[in-house]
């Protein structure tokens, strides 16, 4: 069965293959979000997550699409990082959440103020594939979490929710 992964981001394409490569055949597909460049709020970003899912399971050939969004949301005390993923296998969609991190502020005004958040850290970090490597939660992590692990996590979660629907199917139908 053939899943596409809707990004060309080797973060994410990493994530999906490491949860999913051993039972599905994986292609990646620029596909669009529908949401903001950069999502400010967890609602957007798991918007984002599912539009390019259920974007991915209509493209030829494929049996599910998987979505994964990086975005921000505004918390009591700062700006955190948020992540979102779907997974959509015909009219079924399942989302999960990562892990947050807080920004610091010299990183949180600029995009408060507009700034995407990968420029804003690539001028940080002067590295152009600060996005497609380690991301902002490995800059602030020291490198104990990298954006791909991240999103990892979140696959793990979607692939739990998928074998938890296909081995309970006939239970819920007989509810």
């Amino acid at each position: 069965m053939k899943m596409i992964v809707g990004s060309k981001n080797p973060a994410k394409v990493q994530a999906v293959s490491a949860v999913f490569g051993t039972r599905w055949e994986l292609e990646s597909a620029a596909v669009d979000s529908g949401v903001s460049a950069q999502p400010m709020s967890d609602e957007e970003t798991r918007q984002g997550a599912i539009q390019r899912a259920k974007a991915c399971s209509k493209l030829s050939g494929a049996a599910a699409g998987i979505g994964l969004e990086g975005g921000v949301t505004e918390m009591d005390d700062g700006l955190y990082i948020c992540n979102w993923g779907a997974l959509a296998v015909g009219d079924k969609v399942w989302s999960a959440s990562g892990a947050k991190l807080l920004l610091p502020d010299f990183i949180a005004e600029p995009v408060l103020s507009g700034q995407e958040l990968g420029p804003v850290m690539r001028a940080f970090t002067s590295r152009q594939d600060i996005s497609t490597t380690e991301g902002a939660v490995g800059v602030f992590t020291d490198g104990h979490m990298s954006r791909s692990a991240m999103f990892e996590h979140i696959c793990l979660l979607l692939k739990g929710q998928y074998s938890f629907y296909e081995i309970n199917k006939k239970k819920e139908a007989e509810l």
